[in-house]
């Protein structure tokens, strides 16, 4: 039986742009229904690979597949049905309303007016209900909270439908009870519809207990595993200076050094 390849496989991937090279060294890959972290210190690159995978800008060198396919390969909507990416920049229009936004999700699969069939219609209800948006869809996404305005994203990533999806900090601004409402989400949409969940984050505690895999971004070795295999080989405690930040291994969380 032929084997299924990773929804997503990078190897010796360099990022940055132009001739200067933030990262190299990349080598990872992720299954269906996996949720993965990518974590390091600011300006390490994580956005920048972040965007190179969604194909936002160029690969310096190095290969990444989907679905066993180079990603240079992929025309643009051939494209919009492999990978959804969430970036941190603000929507082009906040005066649409969360369905209309949700809605956009759908264009990839659209005639060219953009007329929405009954199987994108049931797609577009299914992610209002999965996300607990039914009371805000008529709501304009200026008029929600971060923390709403970042599920209505997530939900027009997953109306979308594509087996990857790429979040750039989906929850910077969030205080600690969304944070964890937004990555337990991405967990459950990731094991439920055996999609690929890739997302970079700050809240390495909280990516230590919730993911499956996790990328360290240290400008070196760029270790890749499982949050235990990472923590037993001592991955984390390269993160920050030992003087001032120690992670303890017992409790997979970081402490200030007094």
């Amino acid at each position: 039986m032929k084997k299924t390849p990773p929804t997503i496989a990078v190897k010796e991937l360099a990022i940055g742009y132009k001739s200067a090279v933030i990262a190299a060294h990349i080598n990872f890959d992720l299954n269906a229904g996996g949720l993965c972290a990518i974590v390091g210190v600011n300006g390490i690159g994580k956005s920048t690979l972040l965007r190179t995978l969604g194909k936002v800008q160029p690969k310096l060198s190095g290969t990444i597949k989907i679905n066993g396919k180079e990603l240079s390969s992929y025309k643009t909507l051939a494209l919009a049905s492999q990978i959804s990416v969430v970036l941190t920049e603000p929507i082009a229009s906040k005066n649409l309303t969360v369905l209309e936004l949700i809605a956009l999700g759908r264009l990839p699969y659209t005639n060219w007016l953009g007329t929405l069939t009954q199987q994108d219609k049931r797609q577009i209800e299914n992610c209002l209900q999965q996300l607990d948006l039914k009371d805000l869809q008529h709501k304009k996404c200026h008029e929600l909270s971060d923390g709403q305005l970042q599920r209505v994203l997530i939900a027009r990533a997953m109306a979308q439908d594509t087996p990857l999806i790429l979040l750039d900090e989906p929850t910077t601004h969030l205080d600690l009870y969304h944070k964890v409402q937004i990555l337990k989400l991405l967990k459950q949409l990731a094991k439920t519809y055996q999609k690929t969940v890739l997302f970079t984050t700050h809240e390495i505690d909280l990516a230590i207990q919730l993911c499956d895999k996790i990328l360290i971004l240290d400008g070196i070795e760029n270790p890749f595993g499982q949050p235990c295999e990472l923590i037993e080989s001592g991955s984390f405690e390269q993160l920050f200076p030992a003087d001032m930040i120690i992670f303890d291994a017992l409790t997979g969380s970081f402490k200030v050094k007094k």
